[in-house]
């Protein structure tokens, strides 16, 4: 009796954590799916199914406007940057999570610093910057400004990973004569290939969806990436809301997947990492 009694108290507060969680599901997955049905639809709107399904608009995109281009730029870009971040701030932070040095306090505050710094303010200074490098307008220049956007998330995040990790198995391999570079990449990574995998996804969405700095430094198609390319309907293909809709969805399509395959083993890595930092 006891409980059949407790269980009828926990079920209101079920039903409540049922109703938020479908709440929260309905405004997340709603844009996309409105988004989607609109792309199929003469007259986008509504989440109703098309009366007469339309592939006008992905065949313009992948004909005459190419974006097939604009993907294969993003990719490029993000690949490369999200690389580059993630193995330099992982030697990072894991020299800051077992290595005791003066002025480590003020290492991890300078990484804490960037959360704070708004992209408005550091454009000028880059923009001019790359400008003197001859790096304005092409692609090397993004993955530059990328492989330095959003390390402080991918800092705490793999020295909480790291902390977690015990030191007997660095100790052993020091032991078998490995030094830092050895213990690091021949004991640390492989253990850590949960933790870097979260924040080489963060990274990776971050650097795919930005769209600021794509377009205030990249100006030819050639190498424009595609957040630099939804910009441009807003003006000149305003109008043709068939080819927007489907190519926001293009857009959109690689990311959904690629959270889809790794929610796992980013959800495991957030909580291991979680236990210690």
């Amino acid at each position: 009796m006891k409980k059949t009694g407790t269980s009828k108290k926990k079920l209101p507060s079920r039903i409540g954590q049922y109703f938020v969680m479908i709440f929260v599901l309905f405004i997340s997955v709603y844009p996309i799916l409105w988004v989607f049905l609109s792309s199929f639809k003469k007259n986008p709107g509504g989440l109703s199914l098309p009366s007469e399904w339309v592939f006008d608009g992905y065949i313009t995109i992948f004909t005459k406007l190419h974006i097939q281009t604009y993907f294969f730029n993003s990719f490029v870009v993000t690949i490369i940057s999200t690389f580059i971040s993630v193995l330099i701030v992982a030697m990072s932070a894991y020299v800051s999570a077992r290595i005791e040095f003066r002025l480590k306090g003020i290492v991890t505050l300078m990484f804490t610093t960037t959360l704070f710094i708004p992209s408005i303010s550091i454009s000028f200074p880059i923009y001019q910057f790359l400008g003197k490098l001859g790096l304005k307008d092409t692609k090397t220049g993004l993955i530059f400004i990328y492989s330095g956007l959003g390390i402080a998330v991918t800092y705490f995040i793999l020295r909480s990973y790291f902390l977690s990790i015990p030191k007997e198995m660095e100790e052993a391999a020091k032991m078998d004569g490995c030094g830092y570079a050895g213990t690091f990449f021949r004991i640390i990574v492989p253990i850590a290939k949960p933790g870097i995998s979260t924040a080489a996804i963060m990274a990776f969405l971050n650097n795919w969806n930005e769209f600021y700095f794509a377009s205030i430094l990249l100006k030819s198609k050639e190498n424009m990436t595609l957040p630099a390319l939804l910009g441009q309907f807003t003006t000149a293909y305003s109008k043709n809301l068939n080819g927007m809709f489907s190519a926001i969805i293009v857009a959109v399509v690689p990311t959904i997947i690629i959270f889809c395959l790794l929610s796992e083993t980013f959800v495991k890595s957030l909580t291991a990492g979680a236990v210690k930092g």
